[in-house]
């Protein structure tokens, strides 16, 4: 009997490997039925096209944003582009510019340089002020296919845009001594606060941490931190935690999977944002926007240092990544989802893929290769 059963046993085992064989492997099942869960239904009328303030800016900002709207049309996404010359260099933003992002609620924008020193303010912070965009969003974390020092990293830094340290209230004292006011208000301190715990609620984050230096700015970080705990107990399901800025810098470079939201005040935001973008990739990779109640402003995420890099604008090999999935963030924002996904997935996919990517991820392809291999693996 047992002999029989042998040649038997061997066919039905060569049947049910041939049959597992064929079978996709179980990554491949889990992701075709995560892909797509209950549909997206929207109101009548939400496929209508959407004006979108587009600036291309300085340096490598019309590259990059060239970028965008060649991968927007290869989707026929439902957004058109008013487009306005904006450079750092001028003494203001122009007016229709502003009055064009009010019309439009949303606005696409490349680097403005910002000269050092002088009497030049800042036209980031212009727009900012001027709009009220009062949270800075960045999203830092780990692409597949790109080594980082760190793995599993999704920090999400959200930043008081308003006051702080960049509120410009400066003078001259006496000559050789410049006097700067750092101003915290609790009314822009809760705001913040409300929306960092508002945002992890949506999105179903754990944990919302709050940078600070209330060790030594008493009053100001003080405000800032109370304002944080007040709002943190209307959230019970969201741990809440406090961390000095010169100890957060240190954890961040040493175990940054430890973070999940973090709020902070001006210009602590602009450094931490920094670091945890090197962290995760590098500045050309993470996305990033800034949102007040009516308005919204969507750009690189982390500082655009290569803006005036004039060899990479000559190269044409500016890295627009991070500045596409800045675009998949304003599809969703403007209640896109689909093509929100499609054009994040196809990113995702050229970045694991390793085949076209620009110097500071390790490659050699030029803007243009990497936007044709992303128009190319869009579904």
């Amino acid at each position: 009997m047992a002999r029989r059963g042998l040649p038997l046993l061997r066919h039905v085992l060569r049947h049910s490997a041939a049959a597992s064989s064929s079978l996709p492997p179980l990554k491949t099942l889990a992701f075709a039925e995560t892909r797509r869960s209950v549909t997206y239904m929207p109101r009548p009328g939400d496929g209508a096209p959407r004006a979108v303030t587009l600036i291309p800016g300085d340096g490598i900002g019309p590259l990059v944003t060239g970028a965008v709207r060649q991968v927007m049309e290869a989707m026929h996404a439902p957004v058109y582009f008013e487009t306005y010359e904006v450079h750092g260099d001028m003494a203001a933003v122009p007016p229709e510019v502003i009055e064009s992002i009010r019309k439009n609620k949303v606005c696409l924008k490349g680097g403005l340089t910002t000269p050092l020193g002088g009497g030049v303010s800042s036209l980031n912070v212009q727009l900012r002020k001027e709009l009220d965009l009062y949270a800075s969003l960045v999203n830092c974390f780990n692409l597949a296919g790109l080594p980082t020092r760190h793995q599993n990293v999704d920090i999400v830094v959200i930043r008081e845009n308003t006051e702080g340290e960049y509120s410009g209230l400066e003078h001259e004292v006496v000559p050789g001594v410049v006097e700067s006011l750092k101003v915290i208000t609790k009314f822009c301190s809760e705001r913040i606060a409300k929306y960092a715990f508002e945002y992890a609620y949506l999105n179903n984050r754990k944990k919302v941490t709050a940078v600070h230096k209330a060790n030594i700015m008493k009053l100001a970080d003080g405000l800032f931190l109370e304002s944080c705990r007040e709002v943190a107990t209307k959230y019970p399901g969201i741990k809440y935690n406090e961390i000095i800025v010169d100890n957060c810098c240190m954890q961040l470079v040493s175990k940054p999977e430890q973070f999940d939201v973090m709020v902070t005040p001006n210009l602590y935001g602009n450094l931490v944002a920094n670091t945890a973008a090197g962290i995760a990739g590098g500045t050309g990779v993470m996305p990033g926007g800034n949102v007040g109640q009516d308005h919204a402003i969507f750009e690189q995420g982390a500082s655009a240092g290569n803006v005036g890099n004039q060899k990479i604008v000559e190269q044409k090999k500016a890295n627009p990544v991070a500045l596409l999935l800045s675009s998949a963030m304003m599809l969703r924002h403007l209640q896109f989802p689909s093509f929100a996904d499609r054009l994040e997935t196809a990113v995702k996919r050229v970045i694991a893929e390793g085949k076209y990517r620009t110097k500071d991820l390790g490659g050699h392809s030029t803007t243009q290769e990497v936007v044709d291999a992303v128009i190319a693996a869009l579904d």
